[in-house]
Parts: structure tokens; C-alpha cells; sequence
């Protein structure tokens, strides 16, 4: 299964993740990837019925946003 995410061809250069699921996701813009991942990690429910949810979207985001983060870094030497 491949995921685009943000498709902005006239910012980046595309570039593929590999989620925490497997799935690959294609990524052009890179610092708004960023930004959706690190609000994305902090979004919970009010509702503790959601708490199980919550955290597997959050392991899910955060590992996403580290992986972007790692790109840029490695982008920027």
C-alpha cells in the first residue's frame, strides 16, 4: 500500500518513509510533513475510551515525525 502524503512537487524533491505500519509514504514537502506530524503526536481524546487508540496514534506520529526529522537533519549536513 503507498500513502501520499503532501504532494507539493514545487517545493522538495519527493522522498519515501517507511511508516510505522510498513506502508511507504512519499513526501515532497518536508517541513510541513514536519509540522503535521509533531501537532498530529499531540491530539488526544477527552474520552479515556479512546486512551488505547490514542496512544497507538501517537507511537504512530512520533515515530513518523523522528524519521522526518532524521531526513532534514541529514539533509542540512
Amino acid at each position: 500500500m503507498m500513502i501520499k502524503f503532501l504532494l507539493n512537487p514545487k517545493r522538495q524533491k519527493m522522498m519515501n518513509v517507511t511508516d510505522l505500519n510498513g506502508n511507504n509514504i512519499e513526501v515532497t514537502d518536508l517541513d510541513e510533513a514536519i509540522r503535521i506530524a509533531d501537532d498530529y503526536k499531540e491530539y488526544r481524546h477527552v474520552n479515556k475510551g479512546f486512551e488505547e487508540f490514542d496512544n497507538r496514534q501517537c507511537a504512530y506520529w512520533t515515530d513518523l515525525y523522528e524519521k522526518l526529522k532524521t531526513i532534514r537533519d541529514k539533509q542540512k549536513q
